[in-house]
């Protein structure tokens, strides 16, 4: 036997349903359930306006914020159907739910103001709670691993990009271009935190009536995470394309291609920047006028989504491509100048790493591999690496190629005597 407290059902449904598919659907899965919770009131306020009333002493037809209930005889159990909005309803479709009709024509109350029911027959399994506890466990461990990486990541880059600016001596065309995929990375780890701020700040609100749960849900309420979600897919595609413009310098520079590196640095900061406008915006449109729910994370229908992918993977495809002809060209003048053969391969190998993370490499592993299409371990196993490269990656690219770069460390150096030099009296004595 259950009791459940009317006002505050729809709180314990809500994490209930917000948890109910993991990593992604969650919100949608409450959105809908609140749309068929709706529905089925309304038929239930429908339905009492309707039928005529019995005559003598009965429980009053009522709709108790859980299910629809019809007149009640006194010193009687009424039984009705599980309510059809419940997200498992297909599992519990043939089960009841009910409340006793006391003697005296009013329903059984628990603590004199709380409707009393048995609706165990409705709950869900406990195999299947205990197993989306262990997935909703595993997904709050994989948030705390990316925010972790992202937050360091952001930390780190705004460094690089400080030291990029503040020497003199650093202002290049090869450093620009680094400072501009510096950049990308610090506004995709800003929108991505910025997105789960806002989205902890809607799902965390106080909701004590429908009415609030009608305001949570509504359009307006969803613009803040909507607006983030837009700037982390332009953050994403502007990281891919300012890949492609390192893959396509670094090319340019070992071929030994003779151009005007101020000509094409403009011609980088439109590929870098502006490419990704062409694909965010048709996408932003389609989201709009075909899927404008929850917060546009959902692909329900997955043409609109490849209006993202496909630029994606045409940039990791073309990155792949020079990444291969480039290592051709470095192993050649390795196998050229080689002093020892296993100082030849060590380099090899140093080159090969290094370039990786610089070109964006690791993506081709899961680019055909959507959320959607994946399941069990190997969605698990997908989310994992996606999120821990790309949280982190930021972060490696920064100290690969600003803090750990000779020329950078170099003019640290120097700068770093200098002051020693203007600032005797704060150095350490002898």
């Amino acid at each position: 036997m259950r009791d459940a407290p009317s006002s505050g059902y729809l709180v314990h449904l809500a994490w209930m349903c917000f948890f109910s598919t993991v990593p992604h659907g969650g919100a949608k899965v409450l959105e809908r359930t609140f749309e068929e919770w709706m529905r089925y009131r309304d038929e239930c306020l429908r339905r009492m306006a309707s039928e005529p009333y019995p005559a003598g002493l009965f429980c009053n037809r009522t709709f108790d914020m859980y299910a629809c209930w019809p007149d009640g005889s006194p010193g009687t159990a009424v039984n009705v159907s599980c309510p059809f909005y419940l997200p498992w309803f297909e599992k519990v479709k043939h089960g009841l739910v009910s409340r006793r009709c006391g003697a005296d024509g009013q329903w059984v109350m628990v603590n004199g103001s709380q409707p009393w029911r048995d609706y165990s027959q409705c709950e869900e399994e406990l195999e299947d709670g205990a197993e989306e506890e262990g997935a909703r466990r595993l997904m709050v461990s994989f948030k705390v691993l990316y925010t972790v990486g992202y937050a360091l990541s952001l930390l780190t880059l705004v460094s690089a990009l400080l030291v990029l600016t503040v020497f003199r001596k650093l202002h290049c065309t090869r450093n620009y271009i680094h400072a501009n995929l510096f950049a990308s990375f610090g506004l995709r780890a800003t929108s991505v935190m910025v997105k789960d701020a806002l989205l902890e700040r809607r799902w965390g609100a106080e909701v004590l009536q429908v009415a609030d749960w009608q305001a949570l849900l509504s359009h307006e309420a969803a613009l803040g995470c909507r607006a983030a979600q837009v700037l982390m897919q332009y953050c994403i595609l502007a990281n891919h394309y300012w890949f492609l413009v390192e893959a396509v310098y670094l090319y340019k520079l070992l071929i030994g291609a003779v151009f005007s590196e101020k000509n094409y640095y403009r011609l980088y900061l439109y590929l870098g920047w502006g490419t990704p406008v062409v694909f965010v915006v048709p996408w932003m449109a389609a989201k709009y006028l075909k899927e404008n729910a929850e917060c546009w994370a959902l692909n329900e229908n997955m043409a609109y989504w490849w209006i993202i992918r496909i630029p994606i993977l045409l940039a990791s495809m073309i990155n792949l491509l020079i990444f291969m002809r480039i290592l051709k060209v470095i192993l050649a003048k390795l196998r050229a100048n080689q002093k020892g053969y296993a100082d030849y391969k060590l380099r090899l190998a140093k080159a090969t790493l290094t370039l990786i993370p610089l070109f964006g490499i690791h993506e081709v592993v899961f680019i055909f591999a959507t959320d959607e299409q994946t399941t069990g371990i190997l969605r698990y196993i997908k989310v994992f690496f996606t999120l821990f490269l790309n949280s982190f990656q930021g972060f490696l690219v920064a100290v690969l190629y600003c803090f750990a770069n000779k020329e950078v460390k170099s003019e640290m150096k120097k700068k770093w005597q200098l002051w020693k030099l203007d600032h005797p009296a704060l150095c350490c004595t002898q």
